[in-house]
């Protein structure tokens, strides 16, 4: 068997073996096979696509490359949730709590931010010795004791995605339904827990422009987790504007404590009490959907979603008191509030700019090396749907530094305010089991 034959091999459209794909991943971690020949192989992949059983042999064969953690000593079904990244996307802070607070073991490894996402790890740093570095001991003992725990990757963990991805980063083979969910999949599947909801963000401010584009990567994502029989559904929800009404990194934190305490914004809470309702079901303590929304937001006005987040964090070492008194998160120097050049309804916000904007403020990263500022960011005073008049206010800038003229704009141009109002999609465009 060599490297040649099987670029050959999907170059001719033919179907790679358990074994080739095997081997192929084991030269990518034991630097047996050049770049040069891995990025021919995968460019031949976007080409000619994997099927079903291949991608499923992809991401075991990569999930294998490295650490897999051990929750055997973790009781009952534990359940994960992946979001693919979006803008103002503070859900996991909500739901890890949230679903742990009715029972389950909420068992979760999250990422940094990049670009115009934001990370769950960057959010959870700006609470005050928060440590998301548990070893796997750590990790387990903070699951059965509270319930949950939110820690970051190991850095064995997959090794051979960090070589792919870095690969494909460089090749122009980003864009490919069975290289994005095998590199979903096997970070997610090394955490070992049995259940796994993927929230797939659709829109302006994700990956995934397309409903049709995240109907594909869902589908692809459920068929490995039934080929390595694992229970994953799917949301697909809507990002042609940022979730709830911040973006960045304590601003979220205090929304999604406002969140658990019953008082955050609608579109955000209807979201994570949908997403609660599939895990619990998921996790066997209702029967159905109905059930677990139920029960889910009967923690949230019982406040015990609330007492749960503050053990949570304890256990953690973050400081609760920073929770309690909100004023204590890490604020910014200067707060700009923009008004409306224009009278009109908010017919789009460009959600991906929006993400820019908070990045160039400090608020995430453009390289990985960046060092994160996690008092600034945006917040919306206005969203789709609703009519301003000129000089309303629609949105507040959190800022350490001068403003340019530049952002300013930015901020403004992400707008657009027109005579007519036009019909918005639904938060949730789909559930997929």
């Amino acid at each position: 068997m060599n490297m040649i034959e099987i670029i050959a091999k999907k170059r001719d459209k033919q179907v790679l073996s358990t074994e080739e794909i095997q081997f192929w991943i084991d030269g990518i971690v034991n630097k047996s096979i050049p770049d040069y020949q891995s990025s021919a192989l995968l460019m031949a992949i976007v080409l000619n696509s994997m099927e079903t059983k291949e991608v499923a042999d992809l991401t075991e064969a990569m999930m294998k490359s490295g650490d897999i953690l051990d929750l055997s000593q973790i009781g009952g079904i534990k359940v994960d949730k992946h979001s693919t990244g979006g803008v103002g996307d503070k859900t996991s802070i909500v739901l890890t709590p949230l679903v742990a607070s009715c029972g389950v073991k909420v068992a979760k490894m999250s990422g940094r931010g990049l670009g115009h996402t934001g990370g769950t790890l960057d959010k959870l740093e700006s609470i005050e010795g928060f440590d998301i570095f548990l070893d796997n001991d750590e990790f387990v003992d903070v699951v059965n004791t509270v319930g949950c725990s939110i820690i970051g990757q190991t850095a064995n963990l997959v090794p051979a995605d960090k070589t792919l991805y870095a690969l494909r980063d460089v090749t122009s083979t980003v864009q490919s339904i069975p290289l994005i969910a095998s590199s979903i999949m096997s970070k997610k599947l090394a955490a070992s827990t049995d259940t796994i909801l993927l929230d797939v963000k659709v829109g302006d401010g994700a990956f995934m422009k397309t409903i049709e584009q995240a109907t594909a990567l869902s589908e692809a994502m459920i068929e490995i987790g039934r080929h390595l029989n694992k229970d994953v559904r799917a949301i697909l929800s809507n990002m042609n504007q940022p979730l709830g009404s911040t973006i960045g990194n304590a601003l979220e934190i205090k929304e999604a404590v406002l969140t658990l305490q019953n008082k955050g914004p609608k579109d955000f809470k209807e979201l994570c009490l949908d997403a609660a309702s599939i895990m619990l079901t998921q996790a066997k303590v209702v029967s159905n959907y109905e059930e677990g929304y139920k029960l889910a937001q009967q923690k949230l006005q019982s406040g015990e979603a609330y007492a749960k987040l503050l053990e949570w964090i304890s256990a953690q070492k973050g400081n609760i008191e920073v929770i309690k008194d909100l004023s204590k998160l890490p604020q910014s120097k200067y707060v700009t509030e923009l008004n409306s050049e224009k009278s009109g309804f908010i017919n789009e916000i460009k959600t991906e700019q929006l993400g820019h904007l908070s990045m160039l403020l400090g608020g995430g990263r453009q390289t990985k090396d960046d060092v994160i500022n996690y008092a600034v960011g945006l917040e919306l005073v206005a969203k789709t749907g609703q009519k301003v008049q000129i000089g309303e206010p629609i949105i507040k800038i959190y800022h350490d530094k001068d403003l340019t003229e530049q952002l300013i704009r930015m901020a403004h141009d992400s707008y657009v305010i027109e005579n007519t109002i036009k019909e918005t999609d639904p938060l949730i465009l789909k559930v997929i089991d």
